[in-house]
């Protein structure tokens, strides 16, 4: 793989992918760099996109169980079968990956698999698990990285009984009581995804009301 770029993109969430191909498309040679090996970030692998998919069909569930009778459908019978919508979250999450590879081998953006290191203003180190290490010469570098949750002290996540939002979309089982630590709209939208599907659901927060980064009147319709 040729090493010598005019731009290293360090991440491939919405911020790094999006900056690789535009620069890409501007004329410079560019290559992105990230530790997963799939594209999209956060956001697409473990975030906003599963996450979304997991509250549609979770809802779709929830009105037919309890809401469409009042429309006049009645359903004598209404089976949920976890593994398989998992699974169709699975295949929405990979399908719009793929779309970004496609979409950086359109634009001649090379794509590093490995965690990135900067060595020095023009050299960025990529480690890889099992495979040779590469070093990138470039004019530019962009960090486009992200952020990651702070740990909770004396806390182990084992995404079995304690999760993570990560491991909240990935449970194999409805849990029969869920406790959400934080009002926050990602613990919203966990405990709504299982209070859906059956689990009773407990959020607890530190402040004196939910979302409270969003505005009080939003907090207290959600609250409702």
């Amino acid at each position: 793989m040729p090493n010598e770029f005019d731009l290293v993109v360090i991440g491939a969430g919405p911020g790094g992918y999006v900056a690789a191909i535009r620069a890409a498309q501007l004329g410079l040679k560019v290559a992105c760099v990230d530790r997963r090996t799939s594209l999209g970030g956060t956001c697409l692998n473990v975030g906003c996109i599963p996450s979304k998919a997991l509250l549609s069909a979770s809802k779709k569930f929830a009105d037919a169980s309890n809401n469409l009778s009042d429309y006049g459908i009645e359903i004598s019978s209404v089976g949920l079968n976890l593994k398989k919508m998992m699974a169709k979250k699975d295949s929405i999450v990979s399908e719009l990956t793929k779309g970004i590879e496609f979409l950086l081998k359109k634009n001649k953006v090379t794509w590093v698999t490995g965690k990135a290191k900067i060595k020095s203003p023009s050299e960025v180190e990529v480690i890889s698990v099992g495979a040779k290490n590469v070093r990138l010469k470039t004019s530019k570098i962009l960090i486009a990285t992200g952020s990651e949750s702070t740990p909770l002290p004396n806390l182990k996540f084992d995404e079995k009984r304690v999760v993570t939002s990560t491991g909240a979309l990935e449970l194999s089982e409805v849990p029969k009581h869920l406790v959400v630590v934080g009002g926050g709209y990602i613990g919203l939208e966990m405990g709504s995804i299982w209070a859906r599907l059956g689990a009773k659901v407990t959020v607890v927060e530190f402040l004196d009301r939910i979302v409270p980064q969003m505005d009080l009147e939003i907090g207290r319709k959600f609250q409702r």
